[in-house]
């Protein structure tokens, strides 16, 4: 047994996850329980609501092999998603890679407050044709697709392989004939128009990136995560631009960071007269800035 364990009895699944649950707690993780859960029950190859189901399951060396080099992986600072190569968003499962950001909860507001658009504007089985800017995993173009049925998504990134990593989601989702990748910087390779357009840019201020936990600093990509030296660098080039490619009465709607929506209003007044509407996620903070451009 290895070293990490070998303080606790560990005679079958009920066991290997509390002992699991107890190096990660004693780690002060943030999800530890969750985190052990969920390691856990991949090592078994269940899924991790499951796993109460299979407490009495003995465990064989190969199981305790793959969950010590998980915990290992996990304690050294590693986050679940990099460690397992998928996160779940929206229902769904996403690859990652080194070119793509893991998709976390707070950005299923963006998919909410796309959806609340959709649903005020011709509802979900519209003919709906959109862009995702920074599209990364792909999830929050392929999470619309999933409940717009009849939409079709252009979605843009800068990465080769994070259009890649997209494109296999979208296939392994069942989205690929809906899902057109497209490698550009922002809208400078679109022409549109499009019914809407959303974003989740990168938007963390340049001096700010060096104080980001180990997490976030070694497996997110910095072209993912840095904004510039106000934050606004992607803001600027997708409000300022997104007339272009936009139909009229439609919608640009972007993720943003917990302190940006007073700076993004004045921004949005500034460059093209409109005022934004902010939708909050489920902590309460800003999260979605809505332009409507008429």
């Amino acid at each position: 047994m290895s070293a990490l364990l070998e303080d606790f009895e560990i005679k079958n699944v009920q066991a290997l996850y509390l002992a699991v649950r107890s190096l990660f707690r004693d780690a002060d993780l943030a999800e530890a329980d969750l985190d052990a859960r969920v390691l856990t029950a991949e090592a078994l190859g269940i899924e991790p609501r499951n796993l109460v189901l299979e407490y009495d399951r003995e465990i064989s060396p190969e199981v305790l092999a793959v969950i010590t080099r998980y915990a290992e992986e996990r304690l050294a600072g590693k986050p679940v998603g990099r460690i397992l190569g998928k996160r779940e968003f929206w229902g769904l499962e996403f690859s990652l890679s080194q070119a793509t950001l893991e998709p976390r909860p707070d950005t299923e507001t963006l998919v909410e407050a796309t959806l609340a658009f959709c649903q005020a504007n011709g509802g979900f089985d519209r003919s709906w044709v959109f862009a995702d800017i920074g599209t990364g995993t792909g999830a929050i173009a392929i999470a619309l697709l999933s409940e717009l049925p009849n939409a079709i998504c252009v979605a843009v990134d800068i990465s080769e392989e994070a259009l890649e990593t997209a494109r296999q989601n979208a296939a392994s989702n069942g989205f690929e004939s809906r899902f057109i990748p497209v490698r550009g910087s922002y809208l400078d390779a679109l022409n549109g128009p499009f019914d809407f357009v959303v974003s989740n840019p990168p938007y963390i201020r340049s001096a700010v990136i060096e104080g980001l936990s180990h997490e976030v600093k070694q497996h997110d990509p910095m072209l993912a995560l840095d904004g510039g030296d106000d934050g606004l660098t992607a803001y600027k080039e997708l409000i300022g631009n997104a007339k272009r490619v936009l139909k009229r009465n439609s919608g640009l709607l972007m993720e943003i960071g917990f302190d940006q929506a007073e700076e993004l209003s004045t921004l949005a007044r500034e460059l093209v007269g409109l005022d934004v509407r902010c939708e909050h996620d489920l902590a309460g903070q800003p999260r979605v800035i809505v332009v409507v451009f008429p």
